[in-house]
């Protein structure tokens, strides 16, 4: 028997439905299998911040979140009815914060002695340890970022032409509470002086 003999011609007729079915399918799973796949782990980390700004846009400060925060809230303001012209000024309690992951490992173990004159023991151990998780399995070494927390507002002031009319102090109040989260006696308005 010669093992390099190839046979001539492969008959279609020989092959049955199924294992032309087989081969089809492989040939699709190689193809998926081929396509160059998307590093999908450093985008699952971004989120949208409160600017509006769409995932894969790069980091802003801190001035220019405040600064771009500060120019939204005077806009929507200044569309209010008896607002008119309106300042804004907003404090932060903190700073934009990433969430990195991190693998938690917990081992407890009991050990239960008793001796030959009855007593008995039992000694407990427990160990924790934290280990963070990096894109590309650490290779880049990025931590993988599950989360990002906008900084908290602190405190609000808003200087307004209608800021001495006391409906307006209200609906200004109640809009301000609304988009960001603070209780009222950190919200403060005042009239704005006349030039």
């Amino acid at each position: 028997m010669n093992l390099f003999h190839i046979p001539g011609k492969i008959s279609l007729k020989k092959i049955k439905k199924d294992q032309l079915l087989i081969v089809v399918l492989a040939g699709i799973l190689l193809l998926v299998i081929a396509l160059p796949t998307e590093k999908k782990g450093v985008e699952k980390g971004k989120t949208q911040t409160g600017l509006g700004l769409s995932e894969g846009t790069p980091e802003v400060s801190q001035d220019e979140y405040l600064s771009n925060l500060e120019s939204r809230l005077a806009a929507a303001l200044s569309q209010m009815a008896g607002v008119g012209d309106v300042t804004v000024m907003i404090t932060l309690k903190s700073s934009a914060q990433k969430v990195v992951e991190k693998d938690l490992a917990v081992t407890n173990e009991a050990v239960s002695e008793s001796d030959s004159q009855g007593g008995a023991r039992t000694t407990q151990n427990s160990t924790h340890g934290e280990t963070t998780v990096y894109n590309d399995g650490g290779s880049s070494g990025e931590p993988y970022v599950s989360k990002e927390l906008s900084p908290q507002i602190e405190g609000v002031v808003v200087i307004a032409e209608g800021g001495g009319d006391s409906v307006v102090k209200q609906n200004i109040t109640e809009a301000v509470q609304a988009l960001f989260g603070i209780d009222t006696h950190k919200i403060r308005i005042m009239k704005k002086s006349s030039k």
